[in-house]
C-alpha cells in the first residue's frame, strides 16, 4: 500500500482551506456581510500563511520532490509547475495588497482588486492541488533533496 507524504498532504489541505474560505468570503461580501467577510478573509490568509510556513520549512530542511512520472510528460509538468509558481507569487502579492487595502479602508481600490485576487487565488489553489496529485498520487515522487544539502553539496 502506498502512503501519502504527511507534510505535502497537510500543506495542500491548508491551501484548499484557504481557497474555500476565499469563496465563502466572496459570497459574504456579496450578501453585504462585511464583518463576516473581514473575519473569513483573515482566516483565508492564515490558512495560506500556514501552507507557506510548512512548504518553506519542508523545502529548506527536507527538500522538494522532483517529478517521478514518465519522462515524455516531464516537460509539460515543468511548464505547469512554472505556471503554478507564477500564479502563487502573484496571488500572494495581490492577497497582501487586498488585505492591506481592506484593513486600511481603501475600499475603492479594494473593491477593484478583491475579485481579481480571488480568481487568481482560486487558480493557485486548483493548480496547487494538481501539482500535489501529479507528484504524490498519480505518480510516485522522484528524488527529494533539501536546499541545505544542495547548497552545501552534501
Amino acid at each position: 500500500m502506498n502512503t501519502l507524504p504527511i507534510l505535502p498532504t497537510i500543506s495542500t489541505s491548508f491551501i484548499v482551506l484557504s481557497g474555500i474560505t476565499v469563496a465563502i468570503g466572496w459570497w459574504q461580501i456579496k450578501q453585504k456581510k462585511i464583518e463576516a467577510h473581514q473575519k473569513t478573509m483573515f482566516l483565508a490568509a492564515v490558512f495560506a500563511l500556514i501552507f507557506f510556513i510548512i512548504y518553506a520549512s519542508r523545502t529548506i530542511f527536507i527538500g522538494n520532490t522532483s517529478f517521478g512520472g514518465p519522462d515524455h510528460i516531464k516537460i509539460y509538468y515543468t511548464i505547469f509547475l512554472i505556471f503554478h509558481i507564477t500564479l502563487a507569487t502573484i496571488g500572494a502579492v495581490l492577497g497582501i495588497l487586498s488585505l492591506y487595502s481592506g484593513n486600511k479602508n481603501k475600499l475603492s481600490f479594494h473593491r477593484k482588486l478583491g475579485p481579481v485576487t480571488s480568481i487568481v487565488w482560486f487558480f493557485t489553489a486548483i493548480t496547487g492541488v494538481a501539482v500535489y496529485l501529479l507528484l504524490y498520487v498519480f505518480y510516485k515522487g522522484g528524488e527529494t533533496t533539501s536546499m541545505i544539502k544542495a547548497i552545501l553539496g552534501l
